[in-house]
């Protein structure tokens, strides 16, 4: 296999460079793709095989849907066996999507130099919370907090015990060591955390929400979910961030204190038209979000999520929930910004 992780983290190409090369790959080995890109624009088909260069745009080149990995095996290795399989979230009857990694060691190269992009994982303790992901064997959010997890030396990050209030005494050890507590959970877990006894982190803890909006008890706004989790655990608001990720994306996006997503170098986000998804919308206008994750090398880069959602003029944006046609706006509108 080459090296595709000298290429995909190098800070030597630009994005667009990297997001060619990986296309005329993806391209000419994933035929479920090459079908669908041959469907769209089978002008794309001619110009690669007849060397011609891939889109100068990199806007041009055609998202995947999402759905794709539900259907159908999405892999540019429709031969070899992969090192993991990730599943969605889902029950046993339900079809759930399946994304085949190839290379273990890249996909973690991915999550761990992202989330060292944005937090400082050496002096960091790691704590997982994730009743119902617990049982997905093939769970990519559980695979991502092991890994973080087992990276710690302290002995200290660990996963929580499910339906367990959190213990003072381990909070104590943490403060104890000089490590910032990170403590990852979706929605309805940290609700469901904080029903056992709110209980004050130390201040300059993180707690990070996965998403999972839609509980068993009721659907709850991002902001609405932020207020509770600041007073729960005694924290600023701004101490209360967001992971964007999913199983069939092998890196993340992280909020900071706000619902504004920034991307890690190797990974671009735009707001589609659902109507033409070619057609990438203005900052505020709502839209289908589509990613460009040049770690999926041996699946597909270039996704069109089925989430709603909208980008502002720092390439920063936000997700809105799943996307429902009904919900589009005819306009353009602004909303404060934080």
């Amino acid at each position: 296999m080459k090296h595709w992780s000298n290429l995909i983290f190098s800070k030597e190409h630009s994005f667009a460079e990297k997001a060619r090369e990986v296309f005329a790959y993806q391209f000419s080995r994933n035929t479920l793709y090459q079908r669908y890109c041959e469907a769209l624009d089978p002008e794309i088909s001619a110009g690669i095989q007849n060397d011609l260069p891939v889109p100068d745009n990199i806007a041009n080149i055609p998202l995947l849907p999402i759905r794709a990995f539900k259907d159908a095996a999405v892999t540019t290795q429709p031969e070899a066996e992969p090192d993991l399989i990730f599943k969605s979230s889902g029950t046993s009857a339900m079809r759930r999507s399946e994304h085949r990694v190839h290379d273990r060691r890249l996909y973690e190269q991915s999550l761990v130099q992202g989330f060292d992009h944005f937090y400082a994982l050496d002096s960091a303790v790691i704590w997982g919370y994730l009743p119902r992901y617990a049982d997905n064997s093939q769970s990519s959010l559980i695979y991502m907090i092991r890994t973080l997890t087992d990276r710690d030396q302290s002995g200290l990050s660990r996963f929580l015990p499910l339906d367990t209030p959190l213990d003072e005494d381990a909070i104590d050890r943490v403060k104890q060591s000089g490590k910032q507590l990170i403590l990852f959970g979706a929605a309805f877990g940290l609700l469901d955390l904080l029903d056992m006894g709110q209980i004050d982190l130390p201040p300059n803890s993180i707690v990070i929400e996965t998403g999972g909006m839609k509980t068993h008890r009721r659907e709850i706004a991002r902001d609405q979910l932020h207020q509770a989790l600041s007073a729960g655990f005694g924290l600023d608001n701004s101490r209360i961030h967001s992971e964007y990720g999913m199983a069939e994306l092998l890196s993340q996006a992280y909020a900071r204190g706000g619902k504004w997503f920034k991307t890690v170098p190797w990974m671009q986000v735009s707001v589609r038209n659902p109507e033409n998804p070619s057609e990438i919308l203005p900052p505020y206008n709502e839209g289908l979000i589509g990613v460009i994750d040049l770690a999926n090398i041996y699946s597909c880069s270039f996704i069109l999520t089925s989430d709603k959602g909208m980008t502002d003029n720092d390439g920063r944006f936000q997700v809105l929930g799943r996307w429902n046609p009904r919900d589009l706006r005819g306009c353009n509108f602004l909303i404060e910004e934080d």
